[in-house]
């Protein structure tokens, strides 16, 4: 994301997807620059002001950080795309909302039609390759919306095996293609979703593998794949989006180390 400045839009509209699901619609003529669709796992950076700061304008991040106080600068979350519309132009950012606390939660909850919305990006990296024999899909709530985009971008021949773990039958979403839904409960983030996977047999075929959720289940995730299945990384986008006890800005803090040690266990 080289473009420091901001990108402003406005909200459109909000929907409720799941109790604990929340889709914010973004809209207005800050999106007309927008280059986006070629990634169905595009994220933007999305900015939270600090309360009674003033920032400068153009919205630069470089020149925030470069001249204000650490503890004005905007708190920054990232939110993958869950569809992009250019002609209109619109974006879909899903958001987990469990509680009041946090940023980006509350503020979803209580976003309405004629809020501002800044962001940096988009970014991204992962689409179906047509060249694929086969497709596995697995996440937690986090990864769910580029799930979905994959999903949909999927040829129409394409053999997929989806795997999303949610908190209960509330919280399942109307997506393309089959999906197998697992249902936390009471366990750990991704328990259920680690046994499914492995219990999977194993499609004959070359298979291309998105792998995103929390850091702990992902890693476990990515031995089966890396040191059992022995899948070359060019067929895997794999990678923690958050890590059970840590905010984003902890997380982002530690995750290169964290995979340096993941890849030294597991190889590269």
């Amino acid at each position: 994301m080289p473009n420091r400045s901001a990108r402003t839009g406005v909200v459109t509209r909000v929907e409720q997807l799941t109790p604990h699901m929340v889709r914010i619609v973004v809209g207005g003529d800050g999106l007309r620059e927008v280059q986006a669709g070629e990634f169905t796992d595009h994220y933007v950076k999305v900015l939270f002001p600090q309360p009674g700061v003033t920032y400068p304008e153009p919205f630069d991040m470089g020149l925030i950080r470069e001249t204000m106080p650490r503890a004005s600068w905007p708190v920054v979350r990232t939110y993958t795309v869950r569809r992009w519309l250019p002609d209109v132009p619109e974006l879909w950012l899903d958001f987990v909302v469990h509680s009041d606390e946090g940023v980006a939660g509350p503020w979803a909850a209580s976003a309405r039609p004629g809020d501002p919305v800044r962001f940096m990006g988009p970014g991204g990296g992962y689409a179906p390759d047509p060249a694929a024999e086969w497709h596995l899909l697995a996440g937690d709530e986090s990864a769910l919306p580029a799930i979905a985009a994959a999903l949909e971008r999927m040829p129409a021949d394409a053999r997929v095996h989806a795997f999303v773990e949610v908190a209960d039958a509330a919280e399942e979403q109307k997506l393309d293609g089959d999906v197998t839904w697992l249902h936390r409960g009471g366990r750990p983030v991704g328990e259920a979703l680690v046994a499914a996977v492995r219990e999977l047999e194993w499609p004959a075929g070359n298979v291309q593998a998105f792998v995103h959720g929390e850091a702990t289940f992902v890693k476990e995730l990515r031995r089966l794949l890396r040191v059992e299945k022995q899948i070359p990384m060019a067929q895997l986008s794999i990678s923690g989006y958050w890590r059970r006890g840590l905010n984003e800005d902890g997380w982002q803090s530690t995750k290169r180390e964290w995979n340096q040690q993941v890849e030294a266990e597991q190889g590269q």
